[in-house]
């Protein structure tokens, strides 16, 4: 019985060890996500309004990624976040930026256990705004 019990156990920690080495740079993803937000259209949500939807989700990727790199993480993480919530994307799009931003977090928070004070400004942002909801 211990054994059937540990076998899913130990599979489920093997598929989060091979994924955690999988160790990406962000910016690179965010850079790729630019480009794939630039040629899918995006596509508004059932029963958005025709209002002005406000920058396009590729523009607002690219100013996070000039924020990130220039240290301004709290900025960047405020904009992915933002951007998350705003339902002028495609599925694709969407997904593309879901995984980005997991990647960003995962950048941020190593570098706020290693100390960096903007990251843990950036991490206490993102935790309120996950909160706000």
């Amino acid at each position: 019985m211990t054994l059937r019990c540990s076998t899913p156990l130990g599979l489920a920690l093997l598929v989060l060890v091979a994924t955690a080495c999988k160790k990406e740079d962000p910016m690179a993803e965010l850079e790729k996500s630019a480009a794939a937000m630039e040629k899918a259209p995006a596509a508004p949500a059932e029963g958005a309004a025709e209002a002005d939807p406000g920058p396009a989700p590729a523009e607002q990727v690219k100013k996070a990624i000039a924020d990130f790199k220039a240290g301004k993480m709290e900025d960047a993480v405020t904009r992915l976040q933002l951007l998350r919530a705003q339902p002028v994307m495609s599925p694709e799009q969407r997904m593309a930026l879901q995984d980005n931003i997991a990647s960003v977090m995962q950048e941020v928070y190593a570098m706020a256990q290693k100390g960096d004070v903007r990251a843990k400004a950036a991490v206490a942002q993102y935790e309120r705004m996950q909160t706000a909801r």
